[in-house]
């Protein structure tokens, strides 16, 4: 259902011909993006292996629900949060850590890019969805 963009754009579904999200300023969405990649760079180089195999452990469980997998993955960004020193708002650095445990994730196993991207998504749906509009139309 959703679209993976690697090309620096969004994706938006059409609905009765209009874009399924409201009208935004592409450049301050590059904006927001660069800025969040360069925090997903410093964080990058805090996140120890063990915890990445550990996730992975989960996502490679069949017998685990999508929704066990994203509470497991909401208490690893958590944990990380008290780990990772940051100056920034709590909510933008839990946006980051949850990117990039999919980068490290995927990197690490490719063959789940769709279960992790899927969580993944759902996870920021859930815990970000008015930060992440918020930030948009800011």
């Amino acid at each position: 259902d959703d679209e993976l963009q690697t090309d620096g754009n969004r994706s938006g579904h059409f609905r009765n011909g209009d874009v399924g999200l409201a009208p935004t300023n592409e450049e301050v969405i590059r904006i927001i993006a660069a800025q969040l990649a360069e925090i997903g760079d410093q964080f990058d180089k805090e996140i120890q292996e063990r915890v990445v195999n550990g996730l992975v452990q989960h996502f490679m469980n069949e017998n685990l629900s999508n929704e066990e997998i994203t509470r497991h993955m909401s208490r690893v960004v958590r944990e990380l949060i008290q780990a990772i020193p940051s100056d920034m708002e709590q909510e933008k650095a839990m946006l980051v850590l949850a990117m990039v445990l999919t980068k490290k994730i995927v990197n690490t196993v490719p063959f789940l890019l769709r279960r992790v991207f899927d969580t993944t998504v759902n996870y920021m749906n859930r815990q970000f969805h008015n930060y992440i509009v918020d930030m948009v139309s800011a």
